[in-house]
């Protein structure tokens, strides 16, 4: 494993932030950290961007205890930008690298083929304050990758961009990990995780409530409910004490099977019609974190 955190405890003036969550990022792999406002998901980053201490529990990187010189070897793209407004794009780039450890010839070297390759060149000598939203974000990009991390800390990078500047980052990010990075990502848009990740941790009130595989988490949250998709129109299908009519609008019936298998609901449909489609419907991660939250707290009360 590339990341291990076991048993890691931190407290604010006696309110515990996180209370003694464990789990693993495998190496090159694309890790979701989810959690609402105020689950833990910022006091671990901070934590293992050695901002903060943690109390007490183990944080292994690569193998080794987490200790600052692997904070060279990590890349942060923060949720607020910590960029200086009044600086130019090209300098505060090669501030940052250098931050990082590249000498200043390799900072502009590196900060200009970067620039070159988002066709951002042309804001060499823009102040941050010129640029907009979604361009000071490519700007943060590039600072967050430029000194060649391990580990890429995302925290909701697609913020204040368009869809097809959100659809350009998401393939930046699927490159970093085919060149073998390892990316910890962490949102609050479950479409963009689905699409993503392998696997995710769900963090609330500072414990882990959920872990896993993607595939395997929906294996656990499924309900039995199919989609069953007619070729004739006006099909007319009856209810019985097996099967649950939730939905219904021009041939396509979603049904929620009370007793019995899916073959079963097959060998049902077939007798009113042709079907052209019948599926299992698995709940979307939305789905899962949301209940998956509600009955925590319902839980923990």
């Amino acid at each position: 494993m590339f990341l291990e955190i076991k048993d890691l405890r931190k407290s604010y003036n006696n309110v515990e932030a996180l209370k003694g969550i464990s789990f693993q990022v495998p190496e090159n792999s694309i890790f979701g950290l989810l959690g609402p406002n105020g689950a833990g998901k910022t006091t671990f980053i901070r934590i293992l961007n050695r901002i903060i201490a943690y109390d007490s529990g183990q944080i292994l990187f690569n193998g080794e205890p987490l200790n600052n010189k692997h904070v060279n070897q990590i890349g942060y793209l923060p949720e607020e930008r910590g960029l200086y407004k009044k600086m130019y794009v090209g300098e505060q780039i090669m501030y940052f690298a250098q931050l990082k450890g590249l000498t200043k010839q390799q900072a502009y070297k590196k900060a200009r083929e970067l620039l070159q390759h988002f066709e951002m060149l042309g804001w060499w000598n823009k102040k941050v304050e010129e640029l907009s939203k979604g361009m000071q974000q490519k700007v943060q990009f590039v600072i967050t990758i430029i000194h060649n991390p391990d580990l890429l800390i995302f925290d909701e990078p697609f913020s204040g961009f368009d869809p097809i500047n959100q659809k350009l980052l998401k393939q930046e990010i699927i490159k970093l990990q085919q060149q073998g990075k390892t990316i910890l990502f962490s949102t609050h848009n479950m479409a963009s995780v689905e699409e993503l990740c392998d696997s995710i941790v769900l963090i609330n009130k500072g414990q882990i409530i959920l872990q896993g595989k993607i595939d395997d988490i929906k294996q656990q949250f499924k309900q039995n409910i199919y989609t069953i998709k007619f070729k004739e129109r006006n099909i007319q299908l009856p209810e019985n004490q097996s099967f649950n009519i939730i939905n219904h609008k021009d041939n396509t019936f979603t049904i929620k099977i009370l007793q019995g298998t899916a073959n079963d609901l097959l060998n049902y449909a077939m007798q009113y019609g042709t079907i052209i489609l019948f599926e299992e419907k698995l709940p979307t991660l939305d789905e899962i974190f949301i209940s998956a939250v509600k009955n925590h707290k319902t839980s923990d009360k």
